[in-house]
Formats: structure tokens, C-alpha cells, sequence
């Protein structure tokens, strides 16, 4: 096996990313990162939930005429993402360094791969739970492909697309999983408790297993290139269709 500055034995299936840890700085405030990230995104969430409209308060997924309001809704997901990114300017080497937020080829081939995974398993795992629990409640997601079609809705859905997994990879797969891998936590472990961890904080109890099987697959595009660019693309590649349905099925 090929040895790196005197690091281990590199795995004949992970020696990529093995590399990658090797290259990149001390992700200890990971951590401190992720809770940060977290705390502030659950924050604007109940804070946006305490404000109140005439007729009994507000709804992003049924936002008053004015569009713009629409994106509010997603307002709280940017804080995932830029408490990490602050991190890494401030402790850290910059996004491109500690994260690898540029993707390569590789990047985008086995984020594709991985992404079409996702999206395969995250649809199986969905009609086993219709299956045993019974087709899902109306969410804000369904209300939303009842609206109008409108500029504002396109904007909320490409946010869906692209800004959702640049936000929570650069969370889930960034700073919590650096973390860990810091910390030489197995590799098997940190992908399994960042999936289970990236299907909590959505808070979609119905969806919970869904997105456990999706996030296992988005992870192994990180376990296997050591940037979070290919999980980004395997997330951007999960989100796709239902980003577009949200737009093609509205009026």
C-alpha cells in the first residue's frame, strides 16, 4: 500500500479521501460549527413561527401575494451553511481547503452516481412506508404544487436544487463530518450517524427513514472523495426531480 507523509496504509477503496484528510488543516471547531450552524437555523425557524398574520400566522407554504415573502421560507436553511463557511474563513484554511467545495470530475461523477442512488433508494424506502403507514400527511411541500406557478415559486424551487445541498452539505458532510473525522472516528460511523443525523433536523417524522436511506448514499459520495463538492452534486442530483415536480405539477 502507498504511504502519504508517513500516514497509515491507505484503503484500497478510500484512499482518496484518506488523502484528503491527510492534505487538509485541524477540523476540531467542527463541532462547534455544526451546533452553532444548527442552534441558529432552529432559532430563525421558531422565531419565523412566532410571527403572526392577521388570519392565523404565517404559512411559507401559503405566503400572502406579495412573492418575495416565499423565499422566507427558506431564509433559517442559509444560517446552516454560512456558520460553517465563517468558521472556516476564521479558525480554518477557507471553503476550498478545509471542505473541498470546488468540485473535480471525479467529483461530479461519483456525485451523479451517488445522487441517482439517492433518489432510487429514497423512492423504494417511500412506497414500503406508504406500504405500512399509509400515504403521507399534507405538508408544505404539497401545498406549494397546488399554488401558482410564479417566478417567486421557480426561485424557491431552484433554492431546493442548489442552495439546500450547498448549505447542508457544507454542515452535514463539512464541519460535522470533519469533526469526527478528526476525532478518527471510523469511517462506517460517521457516515451512518450523519445520516441519521441529516434526517432529524429536518423534522419530518413520515420522511425520517427516507431520508436516512437518501443521506446514506449522498455520504458515500464524501467517503469516497473526501470533498463535501461530491456530495453537493449527489444532494443537487437527489433534490432534482422533486424540485422540478414542485414547479412542472403547480398551475
Amino acid at each position: 500500500m502507498r504511504r502519504v507523509d508517513g500516514t497509515a496504509d491507505l484503503h484500497p477503496r478510500f484512499w482518496e479521501a484518506q488523502l484528503e484528510a491527510a492534505r487538509r488543516g485541524s477540523l476540531a471547531w467542527g463541532f462547534a460549527a455544526f451546533f452553532l450552524g444548527y442552534g441558529g437555523y432552529y432559532l430563525a425557524v421558531v422565531i419565523l413561527g412566532a410571527v403572526r398574520e392577521p388570519e392565523g400566522g404565517f404559512n411559507p407554504a401559503q405566503p400572502p401575494n406579495t412573492g418575495p415573502l416565499l423565499l422566507v421560507a427558506f431564509a433559517p436553511n442559509i444560517l446552516l451553511g454560512l456558520i460553517p463557511a465563517v468558521f472556516s474563513w476564521w479558525r480554518g484554511h477557507g471553503l476550498r481547503a478545509d471542505f473541498g467545495i470546488l468540485p473535480r470530475r471525479r467529483d461530479v461523477k461519483v456525485g451523479l452516481i451517488c445522487g441517482l442512488c439517492a433518489l432510487f433508494g429514497s423512492w423504494m424506502v417511500t412506497l414500503v412506508v406508504i406500504a405500512l403507514a399509509g400515504p403521507p400527511p399534507e405538508s408544505d411541500l404539497t401545498r406549494l404544487m397546488q399554488g401558482d406557478r410564479t417566478v417567486w415559486l421557480f426561485l424557491f424551487a431552484l433554492f431546493a436544487f442548489l442552495g439546500a445541498p450547498l448549505t447542508e452539505e457544507l454542515l452535514m458532510r463539512g464541519a460535522l463530518w470533519g469533526a469526527m473525522e478528526h476525532y478518527r472516528i471510523p469511517r462506517v460511523a460517521i457516515l451512518i450517524l450523519t445520516s441519521v443525523i441529516f434526517a432529524l433536523i429536518h423534522q419530518e417524522v413520515w420522511r425520517t427513514p427516507v431520508l436516512f436511506v437518501g443521506g446514506l448514499a449522498i455520504g458515500m459520495a464524501r467517503m469516497i472523495t473526501g470533498r463535501v463538492s461530491a456530495s453537493m452534486v449527489a444532494h443537487a442530483t437527489n433534490n432534482f426531480l422533486p424540485a422540478l415536480l414542485l414547479f412542472a405539477v403547480a398551475r
